[in-house]
């Protein structure tokens, strides 16, 4: 568990039982299919996210749920950024910024060499965009199964 007393957050590791963590990736899901074209979307879902090397933090702002974000190791001395999602009640005071900081954090202590993400394109995008930018991850190929199309795009972060 981490405390971010700026922000009064708690990050903390996540088993996805409980109601708040389960509603927030609903969120997330629905969001991503709706901005996606139809196969586009790669976002993963409850089953997905509970597969061994995938790893959720949520953040918590007093007992009210800020945010999530994963972890996907790919095995290749590598990571993949998974389901970030800042609760629309928490948007705009550091969430998304704050957990993107604590994955990187563990991705180095676990000894992982890059951290990868594949997004799609529009403006529903560009804030997530943004911030992966301003902490450093640059525009490059696909990575992993994913496939380039006019749709997606895809940042990496060397550690």
């Amino acid at each position: 568990m981490l405390a971010n007393g700026a922000m009064g957050l708690t990050i903390c590791e996540d088993d996805l039982g409980g109601a708040p963590t389960r509603a927030l990736l609903a969120l997330h899901l629905a969001g991503m299919q709706s901005n996606s074209p139809p196969g586009h979307s790669f976002a993963l879902d409850l089953s997905g996210l509970q597969q061994p090397g995938v790893t959720v933090w949520t953040a918590w702002n007093g007992d009210g749920i800020a945010g999530i974000g994963a972890l996907k190791r790919l095995g290749d001395g590598s990571g993949e950024l998974k389901s970030m999602r800042t609760h629309p009640d928490q948007l705009r005071r550091g969430v998304g910024a704050a957990i993107l900081e604590h994955i990187i954090a563990v991705a180095r202590a676990e000894g992982l060499r890059r951290l990868s993400l594949e997004t799609g394109s529009g403006a529903a995008f560009e804030a997530a965009l943004a911030l992966y930018r301003r902490r450093g991850f640059r525009d490059g190929p696909a990575f992993g199964d994913y496939v380039a199309s006019d749709f997606n795009q895809f940042l990496h972060l060397d550690l």
